[in-house]
């Protein structure tokens, strides 16, 4: 019995051995799968967190289908390109993967040599993980540093604003930065329709986009700015600049200024004499101005073409003599007053008006406030803060008040249209879309009366050398003396022919001005008949087949009386 009972104690002791040890094994693989599970599960964690951080936070450099910022092709009204687009890469580092700074920076100076040493070495040597080296490769700079296999350089694929015809119309297609974007003309003002927001939010595209078509006709432009440059080094000009405006329509069909720059290297664009002098700078417009102080007169009913003035002697005013240029010291009738220049009998005209009466038609004519259109370099026009007769007299011969060119050719417009002010235009419109936004300023009488007195200054007055055969160009000289060390210097002027044509049913307003031009070789003074005037002859004569403009020959309509 004793025997028999140790026995069975000690099977049971081997019994409770062998559960205990199953038990603790059971718990090891418990702690095991538990420690498996934690550890995966921690991994899982930091990838949804990485998964959840924004780009930046993880690597500069997004997804090839995200990088190239697309631009719409710029086009003018036939279709032909003046912006594009064109595929470039640029050269980036990711300064955490470079080995040795100092060697990557010896092989890139193989193929950059111009590269700043001292710049780079700090971007390769900081701690960020993503650093710009040189924007803009050419394919061949590329595959050169592609075989240099220099760790931690890559590309980032780009688009690149690329220009066919350089400065030919810099001023309103205007440029953009290095990243794409619209910071001058036109290419502003596309930004300005949504596609800067876009990009802001880094929703660009690589796709191609609708064009957008201008209002220039590239050819009339390509004439419009030669003979601008070929009249500045003819009169040894500091600068030079025009505009064709379709008086129906509003639209701008070629507008230019010079000096002017190639948007292609927008860096020229920042040098003080390339302002767009056409809507960006104001000047004061010289007897240009008469135009609209006789249309005032006429349309106020308080002046008639019959009507006659004394445009004897001087006027005395303010402690000032005003004088006419060439003076006939004769009483005058107002066609006489408009072709002979008469700043006396332009002066009485507006004093008849009276102050109040033709600051308010400046102000409906558009010429005293800022000018609306597309293109974002639009200057403000300066006026006397209070207005007083000293005032009147001298801007109704165009002195006291700077505006625009721009301005100046779009209220033109209004005199030979029939009466309708219509903003200008940098797109396509036609013509019952600008009477939408037209307003009538002046009587379709006083319109025809303004017509008759352009015809008459070519064909009689001042105008007579922007006279082109078949094409019935009116018009009107300026000739304003400019302000030097605050005072007018009658040997520097800002000179000015403004016109229409064919006048007896205007299509198309051109105004040119020239700044500071000398005398011809030959010539012993520098008047806007003697420069302007054969400007406005010559892009006539070389644009209108372009126009559509049909010369009309035989029955010459110009020979007009200058009694009413």
């Amino acid at each position: 019995m004793t025997t028999v009972s140790e026995t069975g104690r000690t099977a049971l002791a081997f019994e409770g051995v062998r559960k205990a040890q199953g038990a603790q094994a059971k718990n090891r693989v418990i702690i095991a799968i538990a420690c498996f599970g934690l550890f995966y599960a921690a991994i899982g964690a930091r990838l949804v967190d990485y998964g959840l951080r924004s780009p930046e936070s993880v690597s500069s450099i997004q997804r090839p289908d995200q990088l190239l910022i697309s631009r719409p092709d710029l086009l003018d009204r036939n279709g032909e390109v003046l912006a594009t687009d064109i595929r470039t890469v640029s050269l980036f580092a990711e300064p955490h993967k470079i080995i040795d700074a100092d060697e990557a920076i010896e092989l890139l100076a193989t193929v950059l040599p111009d590269l700043d040493m001292r710049g780079i070495h700090r971007k390769l040597s900081s701690k960020s993980k993503f650093q710009w080296l040189r924007r803009q490769l050419t394919p061949k700079q590329q595959s050169q540093i592609l075989a240099l296999g220099i760790p931690g350089i890559g590309f980032r694929p780009e688009t690149r604003r690329f220009y066919p015809g350089g400065p030919t119309a810099s001023h309103v297609v205007g440029h953009v930065n290095i990243d794409n974007r619209g910071i001058a003309g036109m290419e502003k003002f596309v930004d300005g329709q949504g596609l800067g927001d876009l990009a802001a939010a880094g929703m660009t595209i690589n796709e191609s986009m609708t064009p957008v078509r201008l209002s220039l006709d590239l050819r009339v432009q390509h004439v419009l700015r030669d003979e601008l440059a070929a009249a500045m080094d003819r009169y040894k000009a500091i600068a030079a600049a025009g505009v064709v405006l379709n008086v129906h329509t509003g639209e701008v069909v070629g507008m230019s200024s010079l000096p002017d720059y190639d948007p292609n290297n927008p860096v020229e664009a920042l040098q003080k004499d390339r302002l767009n002098r056409m809507s960006a700078g104001t000047y004061e417009m010289g007897s240009t101005f008469k135009v609209f102080t006789t249309a005032m007169a006429l349309d106020s009913g308080l002046v008639k073409l019959s009507d006659s003035f004394d445009a004897r002697g001087s006027i005395r005013i303010g402690g000032f003599n005003i004088r006419d240029f060439h003076g006939k010291n004769r009483i005058l009738t107002v066609p006489e007053i408009f072709i002979y220049s008469s700043n006396i009998g332009t002066a009485r005209m507006a004093d008849i008006v009276g102050i109040d009466g033709h600051k308010e038609f400046l102000t409906r004519m558009g010429l005293l406030t800022r000018m609306k259109t597309e293109l974002p370099e639009v200057a403000m026009p300066s006026q006397p803060a209070v207005w007083k007769k000293i005032n009147s007299v001298t801007i109704s011969f165009g002195h006291g008040v700077a505006t625009t060119p721009l301005q100046t050719a779009v209220a033109a417009a209004a005199l030979m249209n029939g009466g309708k002010l219509i903003e200008p235009t940098f797109m396509p419109r036609t013509v019952e879309q600008a009477n939408e936004v037209a307003v009538q300023v002046i009587q379709p009488s006083t319109s025809k009366e303004m017509r008759d007195l352009m015809q008459m200054n070519v064909a009689n007055g001042s105008g007579r050398r922007a006279e082109v055969e078949g094409f019935r160009v009116g018009g009107k000289t300026g000739t304003a003396e400019k302000v030097v060390n605050g005072r007018y210097n009658s040997s520097v002027r800002f000179n000015a022919f403004l016109s229409a044509f064919p006048i007896d049913n205007p299509q198309y307003v051109v105004l040119v001005v020239i700044d500071e031009p000398k005398p011809e070789e030959g010539k012993a003074t520098a008047t806007a008949g003697l420069n302007a005037a054969p400007m406005v002859s010559a892009i006539v004569r070389r644009s209108a087949g372009f126009l559509g403009v049909a010369p009309k020959f035989g029955n010459g309509s110009q020979e007009l009386s200058l009694t009413y």
